[in-house]
């Protein structure tokens, strides 16, 4: 009964890199904004009524 279980179960999508980046030809730009403490390379995640920050957890409202 458990295997059936999980073969029911619905399994999560693994992350895609084309939801953050857009690419076009040789040249690709990050559809994230930067975090303005932490700097660049550091990337916050869009939620749907927020920017937040995983690292320092700074948050901008929309």
């Amino acid at each position: 009964m458990a295997d059936k279980q999980a073969a029911e179960k619905k399994k999560k999508s693994a992350y895609k890199y084309a939801n953050t980046y857009d690419i076009s030809g040789d040249s690709f730009k990050r559809k994230n904004k930067s975090c303005p403490k932490c700097g660049a390379g550091t990337f916050m995640a869009k939620h749907k009524d927020r920017w937040t920050c995983g690292k320092c957890g700074y948050m901008e409202r929309q």
